[in-house]
């Protein structure tokens, strides 16, 4: 591996030698007559020699926007906005792999005449990119008030499992970043920051099936980038969101922001409050055969009550050091403590439906999840050609604390008690991030460009479970039940990207080395013969090609391929042996010896106008990880009425899609998005404990329908709605859900602020009912949650920008890591 970082720092001091031309780039930001900012204008570049329209796009919250691979030549930039007059910018002359700024342009208001025939344009819900979908948060008003994890479900492609684990186009295996940086979470802890995070904090969400070989390969499905709000607009301005909602429990969003830009300096800070109230029901039926008769029924009603109290924030500053170099600093973190019940009666039958015993259980938990994380990024650009080097280190730290109580009561048929048990849990969990990264861009000669990084990242993670038999007497330990397992990983890696683009060609190609090492220790055990003292270790490097093709046919036809090998690690959670439990008969453990995962990803992709998009995919896996569940056993070695969930390597998935994206305004006032994936899924190997042989196969349609409308006179509204089939999931058949959402909303306070009210899943339609096989078992369940509610919501931006000498200024060569991301291709 020394040899590869030896040839990567060749290339860093060699690129320069052979840097000439290549395409440039475009940006600036528009502004109201009173220099505020203007979100959702329309931006669109001309040739100046003919006027030709040769890029679209919208400004972003801020007003910033930013035209990408524009070659060489002279240009005009026009802007609209709804009630303002459009506006052109002076003659630009790009040179060969320039970064161009335009500066600021303002748009005066249109006059009454004038607003009345005004084009409407607003920032559409779904964009559609070259290499990734795009979904602004705010342009939906059936967001307002809503939580990351809500959105993501309503997203193009974007499914939930009952338990709340992401998967896109039908794949498993997503990795989600915050702002162009890994969050490192999967699992529970990820669906727990997605719950507590409100929708407000974020600008817009990024769904990447194929990421470049500058990302990390982790995620065999792609990656979710989360992009919160940042505002780069020079003074002092801010914004305030206000929210409540009711259901059959309520529930309340909040988040506030304040920037101050000035000179070298750029300071920002953002503070989110949600509070939850949340309800399940489960129902579950599981049926115990032996040789295909039917021996005992178990029916068991679960109802379970929690809230939680999110709050957290961001602090940070960019410093201008000069034209050309940028030094940032960001602290963020956030505190989730949580109150829940869990309350169930559990009835087993004989095979005559006659019930032979009743098991009342009730669970209290009160959980704390604590975060905090800092980052230090450096940005510098040598020169205007787009030569630049950025650097990143980040450190961040998770904590959970969480404790419980169950209490377990069993009873004759005739609810008379025959005895009971209490039990108390302490299972506090730590991990702790550290990473760093630098990446380096280079143009080469005829327009071809190289980029080549560097990344290491160690993790070391710490869980402790003890349990206590709880007696009138006192509290005893639980030596079956405590154990202690510690983590840590290793990864370094190192990456290579070329591309050029040439007449109606572009090609990018890349190579991406990760060498993965780790260890686990399971110790510290009061009970050295059940649970004695055990390690493993393993390390291993892998390569990760890939490969982006594109043909532009004309001007309204386009042709993409593109290849990756990814790779999905087993969580730290799942790789823990601990037995967590859930409730008397249902129980959740680790799997310390389960092996990553690798996919062979292709795509073959057709636009048309950039508005209508259709993606042929089909992705090969091996080593596939998934939940598998097992029959616990008896003391006597058979088995038993309990249920262990675990996840495990059973074989291979192979998966074969097509997908289309349209967006179509089929009016002024009318815009339709609409989304549809088909996926065929094949599973086949042996499940683990008994290597029972497992062969399943599904077909899978989804659909995501998102109508915008514009009333006039401030006002818009909102219709649209998601659908899944039924479809297989390893041993899981899930039968089909989905749910209708609308919203209205108005502009307010001259345009500084909003007022929103939306109704989610209001037929009551996402209820999710499936089935699970495995062994000589067959159960049934049905899961109700808090899924129809109301919302309304409040929005106010505030603050008075800096006056500006010139209407076009040179504008920094600073922007934070979430530009730096967008800007790879």
């Amino acid at each position: 591996m020394k040899a590869l970082y030896t040839t990567i720092l060749l290339s860093f001091a060699t690129a320069s030698a052979f840097a000439q031309s290549g395409p440039g780039s475009i940006h600036g930001t528009v502004t109201d007559a009173a220099r505020k900012s203007l979100g959702s204008a329309s931006i669109t570049l001309h040739r100046a020699s003919d006027s030709a329209l040769v890029k679209l796009s919208v400004a972003g919250a801020d007003g910033s926007y930013r035209f990408e691979s524009v070659p060489a030549g002279q240009y005009l930039v026009q802007v609209s906005a709804v009630g303002h007059s459009a506006a052109w910018s002076a003659p630009l002359q790009l040179q060969p792999g320039q970064s161009l700024p335009v500066g600021t342009l303002q748009l005066a208001p249109a006059n009454k005449t004038m607003a009345a025939i005004t084009v409407i344009s607003r920032r559409p819900a779904v964009e559609q990119k070259a290499d990734r979908t795009v979904v602004n948060v705010d342009a939906s008003p059936s967001n307002a008030g809503a939580t990351a994890l809500e959105v993501l479900e309503k997203s193009p492609g974007v499914s939930l499992d009952k338990d709340g684990n992401i998967s896109l186009k039908g794949k498993a295996g997503i990795q989600v970043y915050i702002d162009g940086r890994p969050s490192y979470l999967s699992g529970a802890e990820l669906t727990a920051y997605l719950r507590s995070l409100p929708a407000t904090a974020l600008d817009q969400i990024e769904l990447m099936t194929q990421p470049s070989a500058r990302y990390d390969a982790a995620g065999n499905a792609g990656i979710i980038n989360l992009r919160t709000k940042k505002n780069r607009v020079k003074g002092f301005n801010g914004n305030i969101s206000l929210s409540a909602t009711h259901g059959m429990r309520n529930r309340a969003n909040n988040s506030a922001g304040l920037n101050y830009r000035r000179g070298k300096l750029n300071l920002f800070a953002n503070l989110n409050h949600s509070h939850y109230e949340r309800y399940q029901n489960l129902d579950i039926q599981r049926y115990f055969r032996e040789s295909g008769i039917l021996k005992t029924l178990f029916e068991q009603e679960t109802r379970q009550r929690s809230q939680n109290d999110y709050v957290g924030g961001k602090l940070g500053a960019d410093f201008f050091l000069n034209k050309r170099s940028t030094f940032g600093i960001v602290f963020s973190g956030g505190s989730n403590p949580e109150d829940g019940s869990s309350t169930s009666v559990s009835y087993i039958k004989n095979a005559a439906n006659v019930t032979d015993s009743i098991v009342s259980a009730e669970s209290l938990m009160k959980n704390t999840w604590r975060n905090g994380a800092v980052n230090l990024n450096f940005r510098h650009q040598f020169d205007s050609t787009g030569r630049e080097l950025t650097a990143d280190i980040d450190l961040i730290t998770y904590r959970t604390g969480a404790r419980q109580q169950f209490f377990n009561d069993a009873y004759n048929p005739s609810w008379q008690k025959q005895s009971g048990e209490q039990l108390r849990a302490e299972l506090p969990v730590t991990i702790d991030i550290y990473s760093a990264k630098t990446d380096y861009a280079q143009p080469l000669k005829s327009g071809a460009k190289l980029e080549a990084g560097l990344k290491g990242s160690y993790v070391r993670t710490e869980n402790s479970a003890g349990y206590f038999q709880v007696t009138p007497v006192g509290e005893a330990a639980d030596t079956a039940k405590t154990n202690a397992f510690r983590y840590e990983e290793r990864i370094a890696a190192a990456y290579v990207n070329w591309s050029r683009q040439w007449k109606k060609w572009n090609l990018q190609t890349g190579l991406r080395y990760e060498h993965t090492s780790y260890s686990g220790l399971q110790h510290s055990s009061p009970d050295p013969v059940r649970h004695p003292d055990s390690s493993f270790r393993n390390d291993y490097g892998s390569l990760f090609p890939t490969l982006f093709v594109s043909y532009t046919a004309n001007t309204k036809n386009t042709f993409t391929f593109s290849y990756g090998r990814r790779i999905e690690r087993p969580s730290y959670q799942d790789l823990n042996p601990f037995l967590f439990f859930i409730d008397k008969y249902t129980y959740q453990q680790g799997n310390p010896f389960m092996r990553p995962e690798f996919a062979h990803n292709f795509e073959l992709g057709h636009s048309y106008k950039n508005k209508l998009n259709t993606t042929l995919s089909y992705s090969d896996t091996r080593d596939l990880m998934n939940e598998t569940f097992e029959q616990g056993r008896n003391s006597n070695g058979t088995l038993g009425l309990a249920t262990i969930i675990r996840n495990g390597n059973f074989g291979r998935r192979q998966n074969a899609g097509v997908s289309v994206n349209a967006q179509l305004p089929l009016r002024s006032w009318w815009n339709l998005s609409a989304f549809t994936n088909y996926n065929y899924t094949k599973f086949s190997g042996r499940m683990n404990g008994d290597g029972e042989e497992f062969n399943a196969a599904t077909s899978i349609v989804m659909l995501n329908v998102n109508n915008q409308f514009v009333l006039g006179k401030g006002w818009s509204a909102e219709l649209g709605g998601w659908y899944r089939s039924g479809g297989v999931d390893g041993q899981i058949t899930i039968k089909p859900l989905g749910q209708v959402t609308g919203g209205f909303g108005k502009t307010i306070l001259k345009g500084q602020g909003s007022l929103k009210c939306n109704l989610r899943d209001i037929f009551f339609t996402n209820k999710v009912d499936g089935a699970i096989n495995f062994q000589i078992t067959e159960a049934h369940f049905q899961q109700r949650r808090d899924t129809r509610s109301v919302t309304v919501a409040f929005s106010w931006r505030f603050g008075k920008p800096l006056k500006e000498g010139a209407p076009r200024r040179r504008a920094g060569a600073a922007s934070d890591e979430t530009n730096r991301v967008k800007g790879a291709n």
